[in-house]
């Protein structure tokens, strides 16, 4: 299998390397993470995030290193996420216990003077590297980590790739999501007027080139049009689904969407979609970030977000595997079958994982169920600091301009000049519209997009 990124040039470690691959098993801690874009990192704060349900919290020591923790402090079992850092050190809110960048404990207020820090009052620290405006987090013992199997992008280093950048919480595990992009058929009707037509929906000709411990290699293209250009279309085991040949090589023109994803928990993940290439027109590249979230991303990742609950709660309600629930056609399913597939023969040492024909703890959390699906806020706002900015400045005007309208409405009451008066109305009905318009605007950052 060879693909043009990083995270295939080393050996992957398994658990035998003489083991044959149909009995190997995907080692999940030996594999690096997509945590979030650098972009979207809270300064001077903690950045709290799970790993299959273990809490983990990240920040910066002293030295603007980044430091990833277990997010649980050894005294009372309280957040460390929900203290603060002090010069270079996270402390925890309840009792004020620090802890420096190998987790060791550094400083417990109750102590006498005198006395030691107990051994064991320590969390576990988690290897964390920068790579392409990402921060990357290793799951396994730090000495073991291979940095060359993070799945860089190439392209993404020319000095003329422009790229767009988006962060989503999704309320379904990792499966669901790599099962939903890595279906190209889905795309014209699920976001029809979005990134799609429905009148282009058609038989796909889908090819898979290579599948192996290290994920799956495939292709794909219509078949209306004679000799189409293929769409390479790869999964990059585990948090990775790469499509590339956007682009015109005949023009110097490259392209593609690198769609990155983090296990959060059973029934939650984190995904990082980039959009990058050089043939984004001018009128993109200086639109602001949260103007084109709002208008474009959001309502693309919103589009089937709900489908895909649904779906996973009738897989779960019938409680059959996935072999004898689909009807899958060569071609439009073929990528999805293949993923599941690779599930059944390598996922068997994950926490949990729905394959094609096996499965290991499926089923709902109790979290999922008071999970509201479609809120955008949560999901989508609070994560990305370019949308939260942008919201907060909107509530901002919004509530100076109510002030500014109740006043000059008084002025208008109290005032004797005519001309006063009227000046003071007119001032009042723009604050009032301004107003409004910070309302409308505010609601994207909340409402979520749906089409009917």
């Amino acid at each position: 299998m060879s693909l043009e990124i990083k995270t295939l040039q080393a050996t992957r470690p398994t658990s035998t390397l003489e083991t044959p691959e149909e009995k190997q098993e995907f080692n999940w801690r030996q594999s690096w993470y997509p945590v979030a874009f650098v972009q979207d990192l809270p300064a001077n704060r903690p950045y709290s995030f799970s790993l299959y349900d273990e809490p983990l919290v990240l920040f910066k020591d002293q030295n603007g290193e980044f430091i990833c923790l277990t997010d649980r402090c050894p005294h009372r079992a309280a957040r460390l996420s929900d203290g603060q850092i002090i010069d270079g050190k996270i402390e925890c809110l309840y009792h004020g216990w620090q802890f420096g960048s190998d987790g060791e404990c550094l400083h417990i207020p109750q102590l006498p003077s005198d006395a030691k820090i107990p051994v064991n009052a320590c969390v576990s620290s988690f290897k964390v590297l920068e790579l392409q405006g990402i921060i990357w987090m290793w799951a396994g013992e730090a000495e073991t980590a291979i940095d060359e199997l993070i799945p860089s992008l190439p392209d993404w280093e020319k000095p003329e790739c422009f790229s767009l950048d988006y962060v989503r919480d999704l309320p379904y595990d990792q499966s669901y999501f790599i099962e939903n992009v890595i279906d190209p058929a889905h795309v014209p009707i699920s976001h029809d007027g979005l990134l799609g037509s429905r009148k282009d929906a058609q038989a796909l000709e889908i090819e898979v080139i290579d599948s192996n411990i290290q994920g799956i290699k495939g292709r794909w293209r219509g078949t209306r049009t004679p000799n189409r250009p293929w769409i390479s279309l790869d999964f990059i085991a585990p948090n990775l689904i790469l499509y590339k040949g956007f682009g015109n090589e005949q023009q110097s023109k490259f392209g593609g969407t690198a769609l990155y994803s983090i296990p959060l928990g059973k029934d939650r993940c984190r995904i990082l979609l980039r959009n990058y290439g050089n043939f984004f027109p001018k009128k993109i590249k200086l639109m602001p970030r949260w103007l084109d979230h709002i208008l474009t991303r959001n309502k693309i990742l919103e589009g089937d977000l709900q489908l895909v609950v649904e779906q996973k709660a009738q897989i779960e309600r019938l409680g059959q595997n996935l072999k004898e629930v689909y009807l899958p056609l060569k071609t439009s399913d073929t990528l999805v079958v293949e993923y599941r597939k690779w599930l059944d023969k390598f996922g068997s040492s994950l926490p949990f994982y729905q394959g094609y024909s096996t499965s290991k703890n499926v089923g709902s959390s109790e979290f999922a169920q008071k999970l509201i699906t479609l809120d955008r806020f949560t999901q989508h706002t609070l994560l990305c600091s370019s949308c939260n900015r942008a919201y907060q400045v909107t509530n901002t005007v919004k509530q100076s301009s109510i002030g500014v309208a109740i006043a000059l409405a008084a002025v208008a009451i109290l005032a004797d000049d005519s001309r006063i008066k009227i000046a003071a109305i007119s001032l009042s009905l723009i604050a009032v519209v301004m107003s409004a318009i910070a309302q409308t605007l505010k609601t994207h950052f909340v409402r979520s997009y749906t089409r009917h």
